[in-house]
């Protein structure tokens, strides 16, 4: 079941590295509006979540299939492309893939919603990631 809305973050590798340090060090303790999801570009973002991830996303959300299977059925695309998307979208946290009988790897979405928060800093001018 969706989870209501997935915070995403943008910044650069340099900029993530510098976030997690500092939460590491102690010096920064991420707040609860913070994203949890960190992208390296808006391009990125824009390729995982593209118009026809979204429609497949809705798919999955609605139909609820059982099966990688049973959801390129319904969505007529292969399954080796799902398999790659829906492992890509879980690295991600947008959906899970869930191991049902016989092997069959179920999605699941698990967020009907996505703010974006891009920073415009950067890494060298301080840790401003959220």
């Amino acid at each position: 079941m969706t989870r209501g809305t997935l915070q995403i973050g943008i910044a650069s590798y340099e900029q993530m590295k510098a976030r997690t340090m500092a939460i590491a060090r102690g010096e920064h303790r991420p707040g609860p509006d913070e994203p949890r999801v960190w992208f390296p570009s808006i391009e990125s973002v824009a390729k995982v979540l593209s118009e026809g991830n979204r429609a497949l996303l809705t798919v999955i959300a609605k139909q609820k299939p059982r099966s990688l299977d049973e959801l390129a059925a319904l969505t007529g695309r292969r399954q080796s492309n799902l398999s790659r998307t829906l492992r890509t979208m879980e690295k991600y946290g947008i959906v899970t893939l869930d191991h049902g009988e016989r092997g069959r790897i179920i999605p699941t979405v698990t967020h009907d919603q996505f703010t974006v928060q891009l920073a415009l800093k950067h890494a060298d001018e301080g840790l401003d990631l959220a």
